[in-house]
């Protein structure tokens, strides 16, 4: 039964009334939004950017409720913003005028832990920390982690490909996927969640939507892998005189306990005394060091993991590789560390004329990186505060600067992550923000490439226009 629809909507914000009474004849009651019903947290942008208010808000519950309404919006070529939980960092979820809202946040089915096969089912608009609870629960864990956990959805997270603080040991979401269902603006479904290790039968189509950003189709189930629980971890807060002590630090933990090693971060001293001051808790080191590592170990069977862990770490003192270190000896303290560490985005956003890049470097090439960005960016603006922090372990910086110059500066930096044979989107995406610098870390024949493929499967340019390259 269709559910009334003001006429005043399709005047007054654009959609046309006989799409929306369309999706009203598919949605449930509350499941279409127009005019004042539209909250406000759809326009929510983390860095506090503009964002449009939507023509409409669709929120689909089922694979079925999001097959019909990308129908009905490719019928009416209605560009829609795929959202997940708005956590984004390079924008794609805000909205232009014109644009309406397909919402996922109705889609929180989780299915059951398969123990054989260490597997779940989640629906796309799924917390990750939902997720993680669940493999929790069955005695497993799983591979990512994000500060945003909370509100981050797995949709979002496959769409992004979400990276995270344990990329060293278990790699991007891309691998955790095991299957996905995916749906195609026109409508059309792609079910993969056979989740067989094996199966080479013709093209892994799932692999062109992880990392896609919503513009070639919308996923809607994913079948996540798990792993085993780790039976003990520590982490441990290491003062550090240099890059390469820091690198030297990476290489001996590796030496020490292979595999283990789970994680391996990095803060700038700004952004420790920050984040520090920010949570108004007592900084774990007092050493003021150049650099500070926050490294994490998991031990899987009686191997005495965090016993060589810790030698390494005192080794590694001896040695000149570090100032001072504290070692975890509490769930506590672990998480502790932990919390200081994802704080650091919180933090950064409450400072002003902050612009933070999500870059990637080589690791032999890193310390170089550092060392000239940083003077480049001070021939910029002297005053530049560097509040830098990331995953050192796999080559991801977030590289936060504090300056009234801030998009010479960032053009800057950019342009040497390229001529270091780095990314400029380590892990956050393209989105709307990074646009002007996608020609840095992808050829003229590749965004040929994907832009053919746009075409092929979005015709129409109605799902995420404009994210990673402009036109549909």
């Amino acid at each position: 039964m269709s559910v009334p629809v003001p006429t005043a909507i399709d005047a007054g914000d654009g959609a046309p009334a006989a799409l929306l009474d369309r999706l009203a004849s598919i949605l449930p009651r509350n499941a279409l939004l127009v005019g004042d019903a539209i909250d406000p947290r759809y326009q929510e942008d983390r860095r506090g950017r503009y964002s449009a208010r939507p023509c409409f808000v669709a929120r689909p519950g089922t694979t079925e409720e999001v097959a019909a309404c990308l129908a009905a919006c490719n019928d009416f070529a209605q560009p829609l913003v795929v959202q997940g939980g708005r956590t984004g960092l390079s924008g794609g979820h805000r909205i232009a005028d014109g644009e309406a809202v397909l919402s996922t946040e109705r889609m929180t089915l989780l299915g059951a832990v398969q123990p054989l096969t260490r597997t779940v089912l989640a629906s796309a608009g799924t917390p990750l920390q939902a997720v993680q609870e669940a493999a929790e629960a069955a005695g497993c864990q799983f591979g990512v982690d994000i500060g945003a956990r909370g509100s981050a959805t797995v949709g979002g997270n496959v769409a992004t490909n979400a990276g995270g603080n344990r990329v060293l040991r278990y790699g991007m979401f891309r691998g955790q996927v095991a299957g996905l269902e995916t749906v195609l603006a026109d409508g059309t479904v792609l079910s993969a969640l056979r989740g067989l290790d094996k199966d080479n039968a013709g093209y892994d189509l799932n692999q062109l939507f992880i990392g896609s950003e919503g513009t070639l189709g919308v996923v809607t189930k994913a079948l996540l892998r798990l792993h085993p629980k780790p039976l003990d971890e520590a982490n441990a807060f290491v003062a550090i005189p240099s890059i390469g002590a820091a690198l030297a630090l990476l290489k001996r933990l590796r030496g020490a306990v292979g595999p283990g090693l789970s994680a391996f971060e990095i803060m700038l001293p700004q952004a420790y005394a920050g984040v520090t001051g920010f949570l108004g808790m007592p900084r774990p080191l007092a050493a003021q060091a150049p650099f500070y590592v926050l490294a994490e170990v998991q031990s899987f069977r009686d191997d005495q993991a965090i016993e060589r862990f810790s030698a390494s770490l005192m080794a590694a003192l001896e040695e000149g590789d570090a100032e001072d270190a504290v070692v975890s000896q509490s769930p506590r303290e672990f998480q502790s560390l932990w919390t200081m560490r994802d704080a650091c985005a919180d933090y950064v956003r409450t400072r002003d004329h902050i612009v933070g890049g999500d870059v990637s470097v080589p690791l032999h090439r890193i310390e170089a990186f550092l060392s000239a960005s940083q003077a480049a960016v001070r021939r910029i603006d002297p005053e530049t505060e560097f509040l830098v922090f990331g995953h050192l372990g796999d080559g991801n910086l977030h590289y936060v600067i504090a300056t009234p110059k801030a998009r010479e500066a960032m053009e800057t930096v950019y342009r040497m992550v390229a001529e270091s044979g780095g990314s400029i989107a380590a892990e956050h995406g393209i989105g709307i923000d990074k646009k002007p610098w996608l020609h840095l870390s992808r050829s003229a024949a590749e965004i040929g490439t994907m832009r053919r493929l746009k075409a092929a499967l979005d015709p129409k340019g109605i799902l995420n226009r404009g994210r990673i390259f402009d036109g549909a």
